[in-house]
């Protein structure tokens, strides 16, 4: 298998190909400058690799090769893999496939460069539009996971978390169709129900879990992050900030079928799976009232107030970045992590927002933010 080393205990493999990835040739892996990975919990995850090559290397013929291959009609696109290796220990870090190829020319004598960037697997699901695909009788999680088995040779495995106010359509009244393609209709049956979707990789290198259900932001937090704290600190830079005007409670309406007189509700944020991580919650500063919810049934307004009622609630924001080897392991996003050091206002649990990794031989760093919806902590003591 093909693999560069970073840097002592750490060793980065890079597989590519259509559907099923193979380990990269030996050209391209000597040829690999650098890596950066981004992965947040608001949008698609994306990689960009950047190669070095000569006017001999036959580097440039297989890229533009591979991207000619995605824009034919019924070839899949190039799917690219990316495990890194830390203590002997490998773990997946991006799976996607490739959208785009630049090539730089060199210039007196200095190597030209090939930068190649990408997706993760949810662009593969919106690439044909299945506008008109009927689905009777089958609840919204029911859907997601026959959209996604379409899918099983990527490895992806449907994780759908039922909802929690159903309402399933009757056959004879209406049956729910498909609009555009199946990334575009799952985000779509997600807002409606106050849900997230996204593709993340493993557990194991080849896997991918389609994770759509709430966002949750309990469960184990990785390894602290120490600021300012000696031989301890394992983090390069870390800020704050606490923006007090930020919280918003949401009023959703509901219709009286029988006078149709809309009934306000206001809707709090009490959400069992994204429970308060500081003591001085974040305060109600604005009022935002949901006028298109009157037309919807009960469970769905309800459920449209909740998903807006998370969204403003995270006044407290953190960023920084760290040293992968001294820190002793990688920093994922969509999880909890502990800081350490920072004084008691801002000390804690913390969800981890977004993180890019930048990878280069010798060097493995990522930078990173992280939300929380108040100030002080509410643990006494924060995990090691």
């Amino acid at each position: 298998m093909a693999s560069s080393l970073l840097a002592k205990g750490i060793q980065l493999t890079l597989m590519m190909g259509p559907i099923i990835p193979f380990a990269a040739p030996r050209v391209v892996m000597d040829a690999l400058d650098s890596v950066e990975v981004h992965t947040s919990d608001g949008a698609a995850s994306g990689f960009q690799l950047r190669f070095q090559f000569t006017s001999k290397s036959d580097l440039n013929t297989i890229f533009l090769i591979a991207a000619g291959n995605n824009t034919s009609l019924g070839v899949p696109p190039l799917r690219v893999l990316l495990i890194v290796t830390l203590n002997g220990t490998p773990q997946p870090l991006f799976d996607g496939v490739m959208t785009n190829v630049e090539v730089q020319a060199g210039n007196q004598g200095s190597p030209g460069t090939v930068t190649v960037t990408g997706e993760d697997l949810t662009k593969v699901m919106d690439m044909q539009d299945w506008s008109g695909l009927p689905f009777p009788a089958i609840p919204v999680e029911g859907r997601v996971a026959l959209l996604c088995a379409k899918y099983a040779a990527f490895g992806i495995i449907p994780l759908p978390i039922p909802i929690l106010f159903p309402d399933i359509e009757i056959p004879i009244d209406k049956i729910p169709a498909q609009k555009g393609t199946d990334l575009q209709y799952i985000r779509h049956l997600a807002n409606d129900v106050g849900y997230v979707f996204y593709i993340e990789p493993g557990p194991v290198p080849g896997t991918n879990i389609a994770y759509f259900g709430p966002e949750i932001k309990i469960g184990v937090p990785q390894p602290a992050l120490n600021i300012d704290m000696d031989a301890l600190t394992n983090v390069e830079s870390l800020s704050f900030s606490f923006d007090p005007t930020k919280g918003v409670l949401p009023i959703v309406f509901i219709q009286n079928q029988l006078t149709r007189v809309p009934i306000p509700i206001p809707i709090p944020n009490i959400n069992p799976l994204q429970p308060p991580l500081g003591v001085l919650s974040t305060p109600i500063a604005n009022i935002k009232i949901l006028k298109d919810t009157a037309k919807l049934n009960p469970m769905k307004a309800i459920s449209r107030g909740l998903a807006e009622a998370k969204k403003s609630q995270d006044s407290v924001t953190a960023n920084g970045s760290l040293n992968v080897l001294r820190y002793g392991r990688v920093l994922k996003a969509r999880g909890l992590v502990g800081v350490r050091g920072a004084g008691v206002a801002y000390d804690g649990l913390y969800y981890v927002q977004s993180v890019k990794s930048s990878l280069k031989r010798g060097e493995f760093k990522q930078s990173f933010t992280l939300t929380r919806n108040g100030l002080i902590s509410i643990t006494p003591k924060v995990p090691v």
